[in-house]
């Protein structure tokens, strides 16, 4: 994992992670051929190997598998108010910036960073979808556009709506199974650029490499 810094978007992807130049990204970190899109905003998050992410992404708090692929407008692990205090406002935890107090309430700071998301390898999630705090998504999911997923998403399980809701499995649970066996996703790039091709078709694939 490396540290994310803006670069050129109209350089090809490389090993380098490749941010564009108007995202914000704070204490985060990237693996190989990533690449994050215009607008982001990424708080605290580790990003795994090829994940890419498109315009207006927020990720806050998060751990990305490797392979994943985030459309525009997707918000992951949106930040919670304190609900049980006078006011919601966050004036009461960034009283510094109001010049209410010496120092922020760093113990909000770390309830939120203790409310981590941790999503799979090869999950898709769709155009504005919302993921709260604390949900995992396994590894092969769909989330559908502009659903909010609110409980843990089993592997390879497609799920849509408000709250998200799962609706099929992508494969029989034995090629399931099989992919686990497989981790594909781990493979060097050597490997992966020998069998590229052989990727378009999960019967054989899987036949093959079980």
């Amino acid at each position: 994992m490396k540290p994310i810094h803006q670069t050129h978007t109209s350089l090809p992807l490389s090993s380098e992670p490749r941010v564009h130049a108007s995202s914000h990204v704070t204490n985060s970190f990237a693996g190989e051929w990533t690449s994050i899109g215009p607008t982001n905003h990424i708080i605290e998050s580790r990003i795994g190997d090829y994940t890419y992410t498109m315009d207006d992404v927020t990720i806050n708090y998060t751990e990305v598998g490797k392979f994943t692929s985030i459309a525009s407008h997707v918000c992951i692990n949106p930040v919670d108010h304190p609900m049980d205090r006078v006011t919601q406002h966050h004036m009461t935890y960034r009283g510094a910036s109001y010049g209410l107090s010496e120092t922020n309430d760093e113990e909000i700071f770390n309830w939120r960073r203790g409310n981590r998301v941790t999503i799979g390898h090869d999950v898709w999630i769709g155009h504005g979808a919302t993921v709260m705090k604390g949900v995992h998504i396994g590894t092969g999911a769909v989330v559908g556009s502009g659903a909010i997923v609110t409980r843990d998403v089993a592997p390879y399980t497609v799920v849509v709506g408000v709250p998200a809701r799962p609706i099929k499995q992508r494969f029989s649970q034995e090629i399931i199974d099989a992919l686990f066996q497989i981790a594909w996703w781990d493979w060097p790039r050597e490997l992966i650029q020998e069998r590229f091709l052989e990727l378009n078709d999960i019967t054989s694939f899987v036949k093959k490499y079980a």
